[in-house]
């Protein structure tokens, strides 16, 4: 039995948090790939700035050096809400020789009860949290938890960045930045 991780988000754009998330839970358990998942509409977050074809690219720019991490798009497939249990629902019927183990940061363990159809997806797969600076972790919920370094970058940080005409440099990958410029992305409109 192959053991993934899926780490989903709007990758708009993807940074060093994402990836050091990503590889920490990799390592801690011995997780034979992670893959980034970005989200066609999350149910929880506002519209992406990036097109889903540009934060896909984005996403694949990000992982260039690591043979453990791979970008999925299944979810860029469907149209409407994204719902994680029908994502995984496709998985484990496209997948069935992989376990699987949901990454979400703290934020995200906190709202787990009000995620659609959560007892059934409990038993469908492992949750992974990891810390997020502002949130505790803490739930009913059986999920593994992960230390990792807390590094204070979101996605939004480096969108206000990019606007006002600040560096990113180290931010996120090179890869990325070099694609987010070719493409003028996130510039003050």
């Amino acid at each position: 039995m192959k053991h993934v991780g899926i780490l989903g988000g709007t990758f708009d754009p993807p940074h060093i948090g994402h990836l050091i998330v990503a590889e920490e839970v990799r390592v801690a358990l011995e997780l034979d790939e992670v893959w980034l998942m970005p989200s066609s509409e999350p149910p929880h977050k506002q519209t992406a700035a990036a097109n889903g074809e540009q934060r896909v690219k984005m996403a694949k720019n990000a992982i260039i050096g690591n043979h453990y991490f791979k970008v999925n798009t299944i979810e860029m497939s469907r149209s409407g809400k994204s719902y994680t249990y029908d994502t995984i629902k496709l998985l484990m019927d496209e997948h069935p020789d992989i376990s699987f183990y949901f990454i979400i940061g703290a934020d995200m363990v906190e709202y787990l009860p009000h995620w659609k159809q959560i007892d059934e997806l409990m038993e469908m797969i492992q949750f992974v949290g990891v810390k997020r600076k502002g949130f505790r972790l803490e739930s009913d919920y059986p999920i593994i938890e992960i230390d990792i370094p807390l590094i204070d970058i979101s996605s939004t940080d480096v969108k206000k960045r990019l606007a006002s005409g600040r560096s990113i440099k180290y931010l996120v990958p090179e890869s990325v930045e070099t694609f987010i410029k070719e493409n003028h992305l996130y510039e003050e409109r």
